[in-house]
């Protein structure tokens, strides 16, 4: 939508406006799936609640910073898209929808979650990438069947012990965060396929050949002096990631000498930059 449109839209009074922007919401779609993406809408036509049987919603890149309590009454809904708008809080109609299982909720201004999230016990995949984080929000660990977890470009400095009950997890995204150090707890969940750690400040990888079901590591853009070890199968993105480990071992020694030497240049830098 052009900026003149956007200016004829502001002279419109409120509900002819929202007509204009989403049509008339009269049916059911077919495919039980509505799309009311980039709409420039700031509040969701109450309309839109009305069809119980709804399964996917997409309300991204609208203006969106709440959502009525009809939404839900969406009680078959699995899918809902959140992400790029203006939420500052989870709205908690949100945690009322039973079947909801992916939920989207990246590039927005969350900087916690509610605890009736962990009402949502069918969520398996929760994407929370470029919010306002600075603590790993704790409800998280009350999803017992989360599968994929998006958190990156947030400013997390650590994971909490507690992702470790999470069995059902197989993929961690948190590139993009304040990490100093490999989270521990990562090393006990034996079961996950991905791990994604780029853009982060690690700067030692611990061993991870122990973590049979692991096909994938993301570790690029860390200030780190070796790649992490790990198992046939598995693939790895980073520095040294097609070294073999007597190459890499070699390497790393003399990164880490380089790397001392950089860091000591580049610090002031960094501290004014953050």
């Amino acid at each position: 939508m052009g900026n003149a449109m956007r200016g004829v839209v502001a002279f419109i009074p409120s509900e002819r406006c929202q007509r204009f922007l989403v049509g008339d919401l009269k049916e059911m779609p077919l495919d039980r799936t509505l799309d009311l993406s980039s709409r420039q809408l700031r509040r969701l036509p109450v309309a839109a609640c009305v069809f119980g049987e709804l399964v996917k919603l997409y309300l991204s890149d609208n203006n969106l910073s709440s959502l009525p309590a009809d939404l839900q009454g969406l009680k078959k809904l699995q899918l809902l898209a959140l992400d790029f708008n203006c939420f500052e809080e989870l709205p908690a109609a949100v945690c009322r929808l039973p079947q909801l299982s992916i939920l989207y909720l990246g590039n927005n201004r969350l900087y916690s979650l509610p605890r009736e999230l962990r009402e949502l016990t069918e969520l398996n995949t929760l994407w929370l990438e470029t919010n306002c984080f600075t603590v790993f929000p704790q409800v998280i660990c009350e999803l017992p069947n989360l599968k994929t977890l998006h958190l990156g470009y947030n400013q997390i400095q650590s994971l909490p012990r507690e992702l470790g009950v999470l069995e059902e997890l197989r993929s961690v995204w948190i590139a993009g965060n304040q990490l100093a150090a490999f989270p521990p707890v990562l090393l006990e969940m034996h079961f996950l396929a991905v791990i994604d750690v780029d853009r982060n400040q690690i700067r030692y990888f611990p061993c991870l050949s122990h973590m049979l079901g692991l096909k994938l590591v993301i570790y690029d853009h860390n200030p780190c002096v070796n790649a992490p070890v790990v198992g046939e199968g598995c693939r790895r993105v980073g520095r040294w990631a097609d070294n073999s480990d007597d190459e890499q071992e070699d390497d790393g020694s003399k990164a880490a000498g380089d790397t001392t030497i950089e860091v000591t240049e580049v610090h002031p830098e960094e501290e004014h930059n953050f």
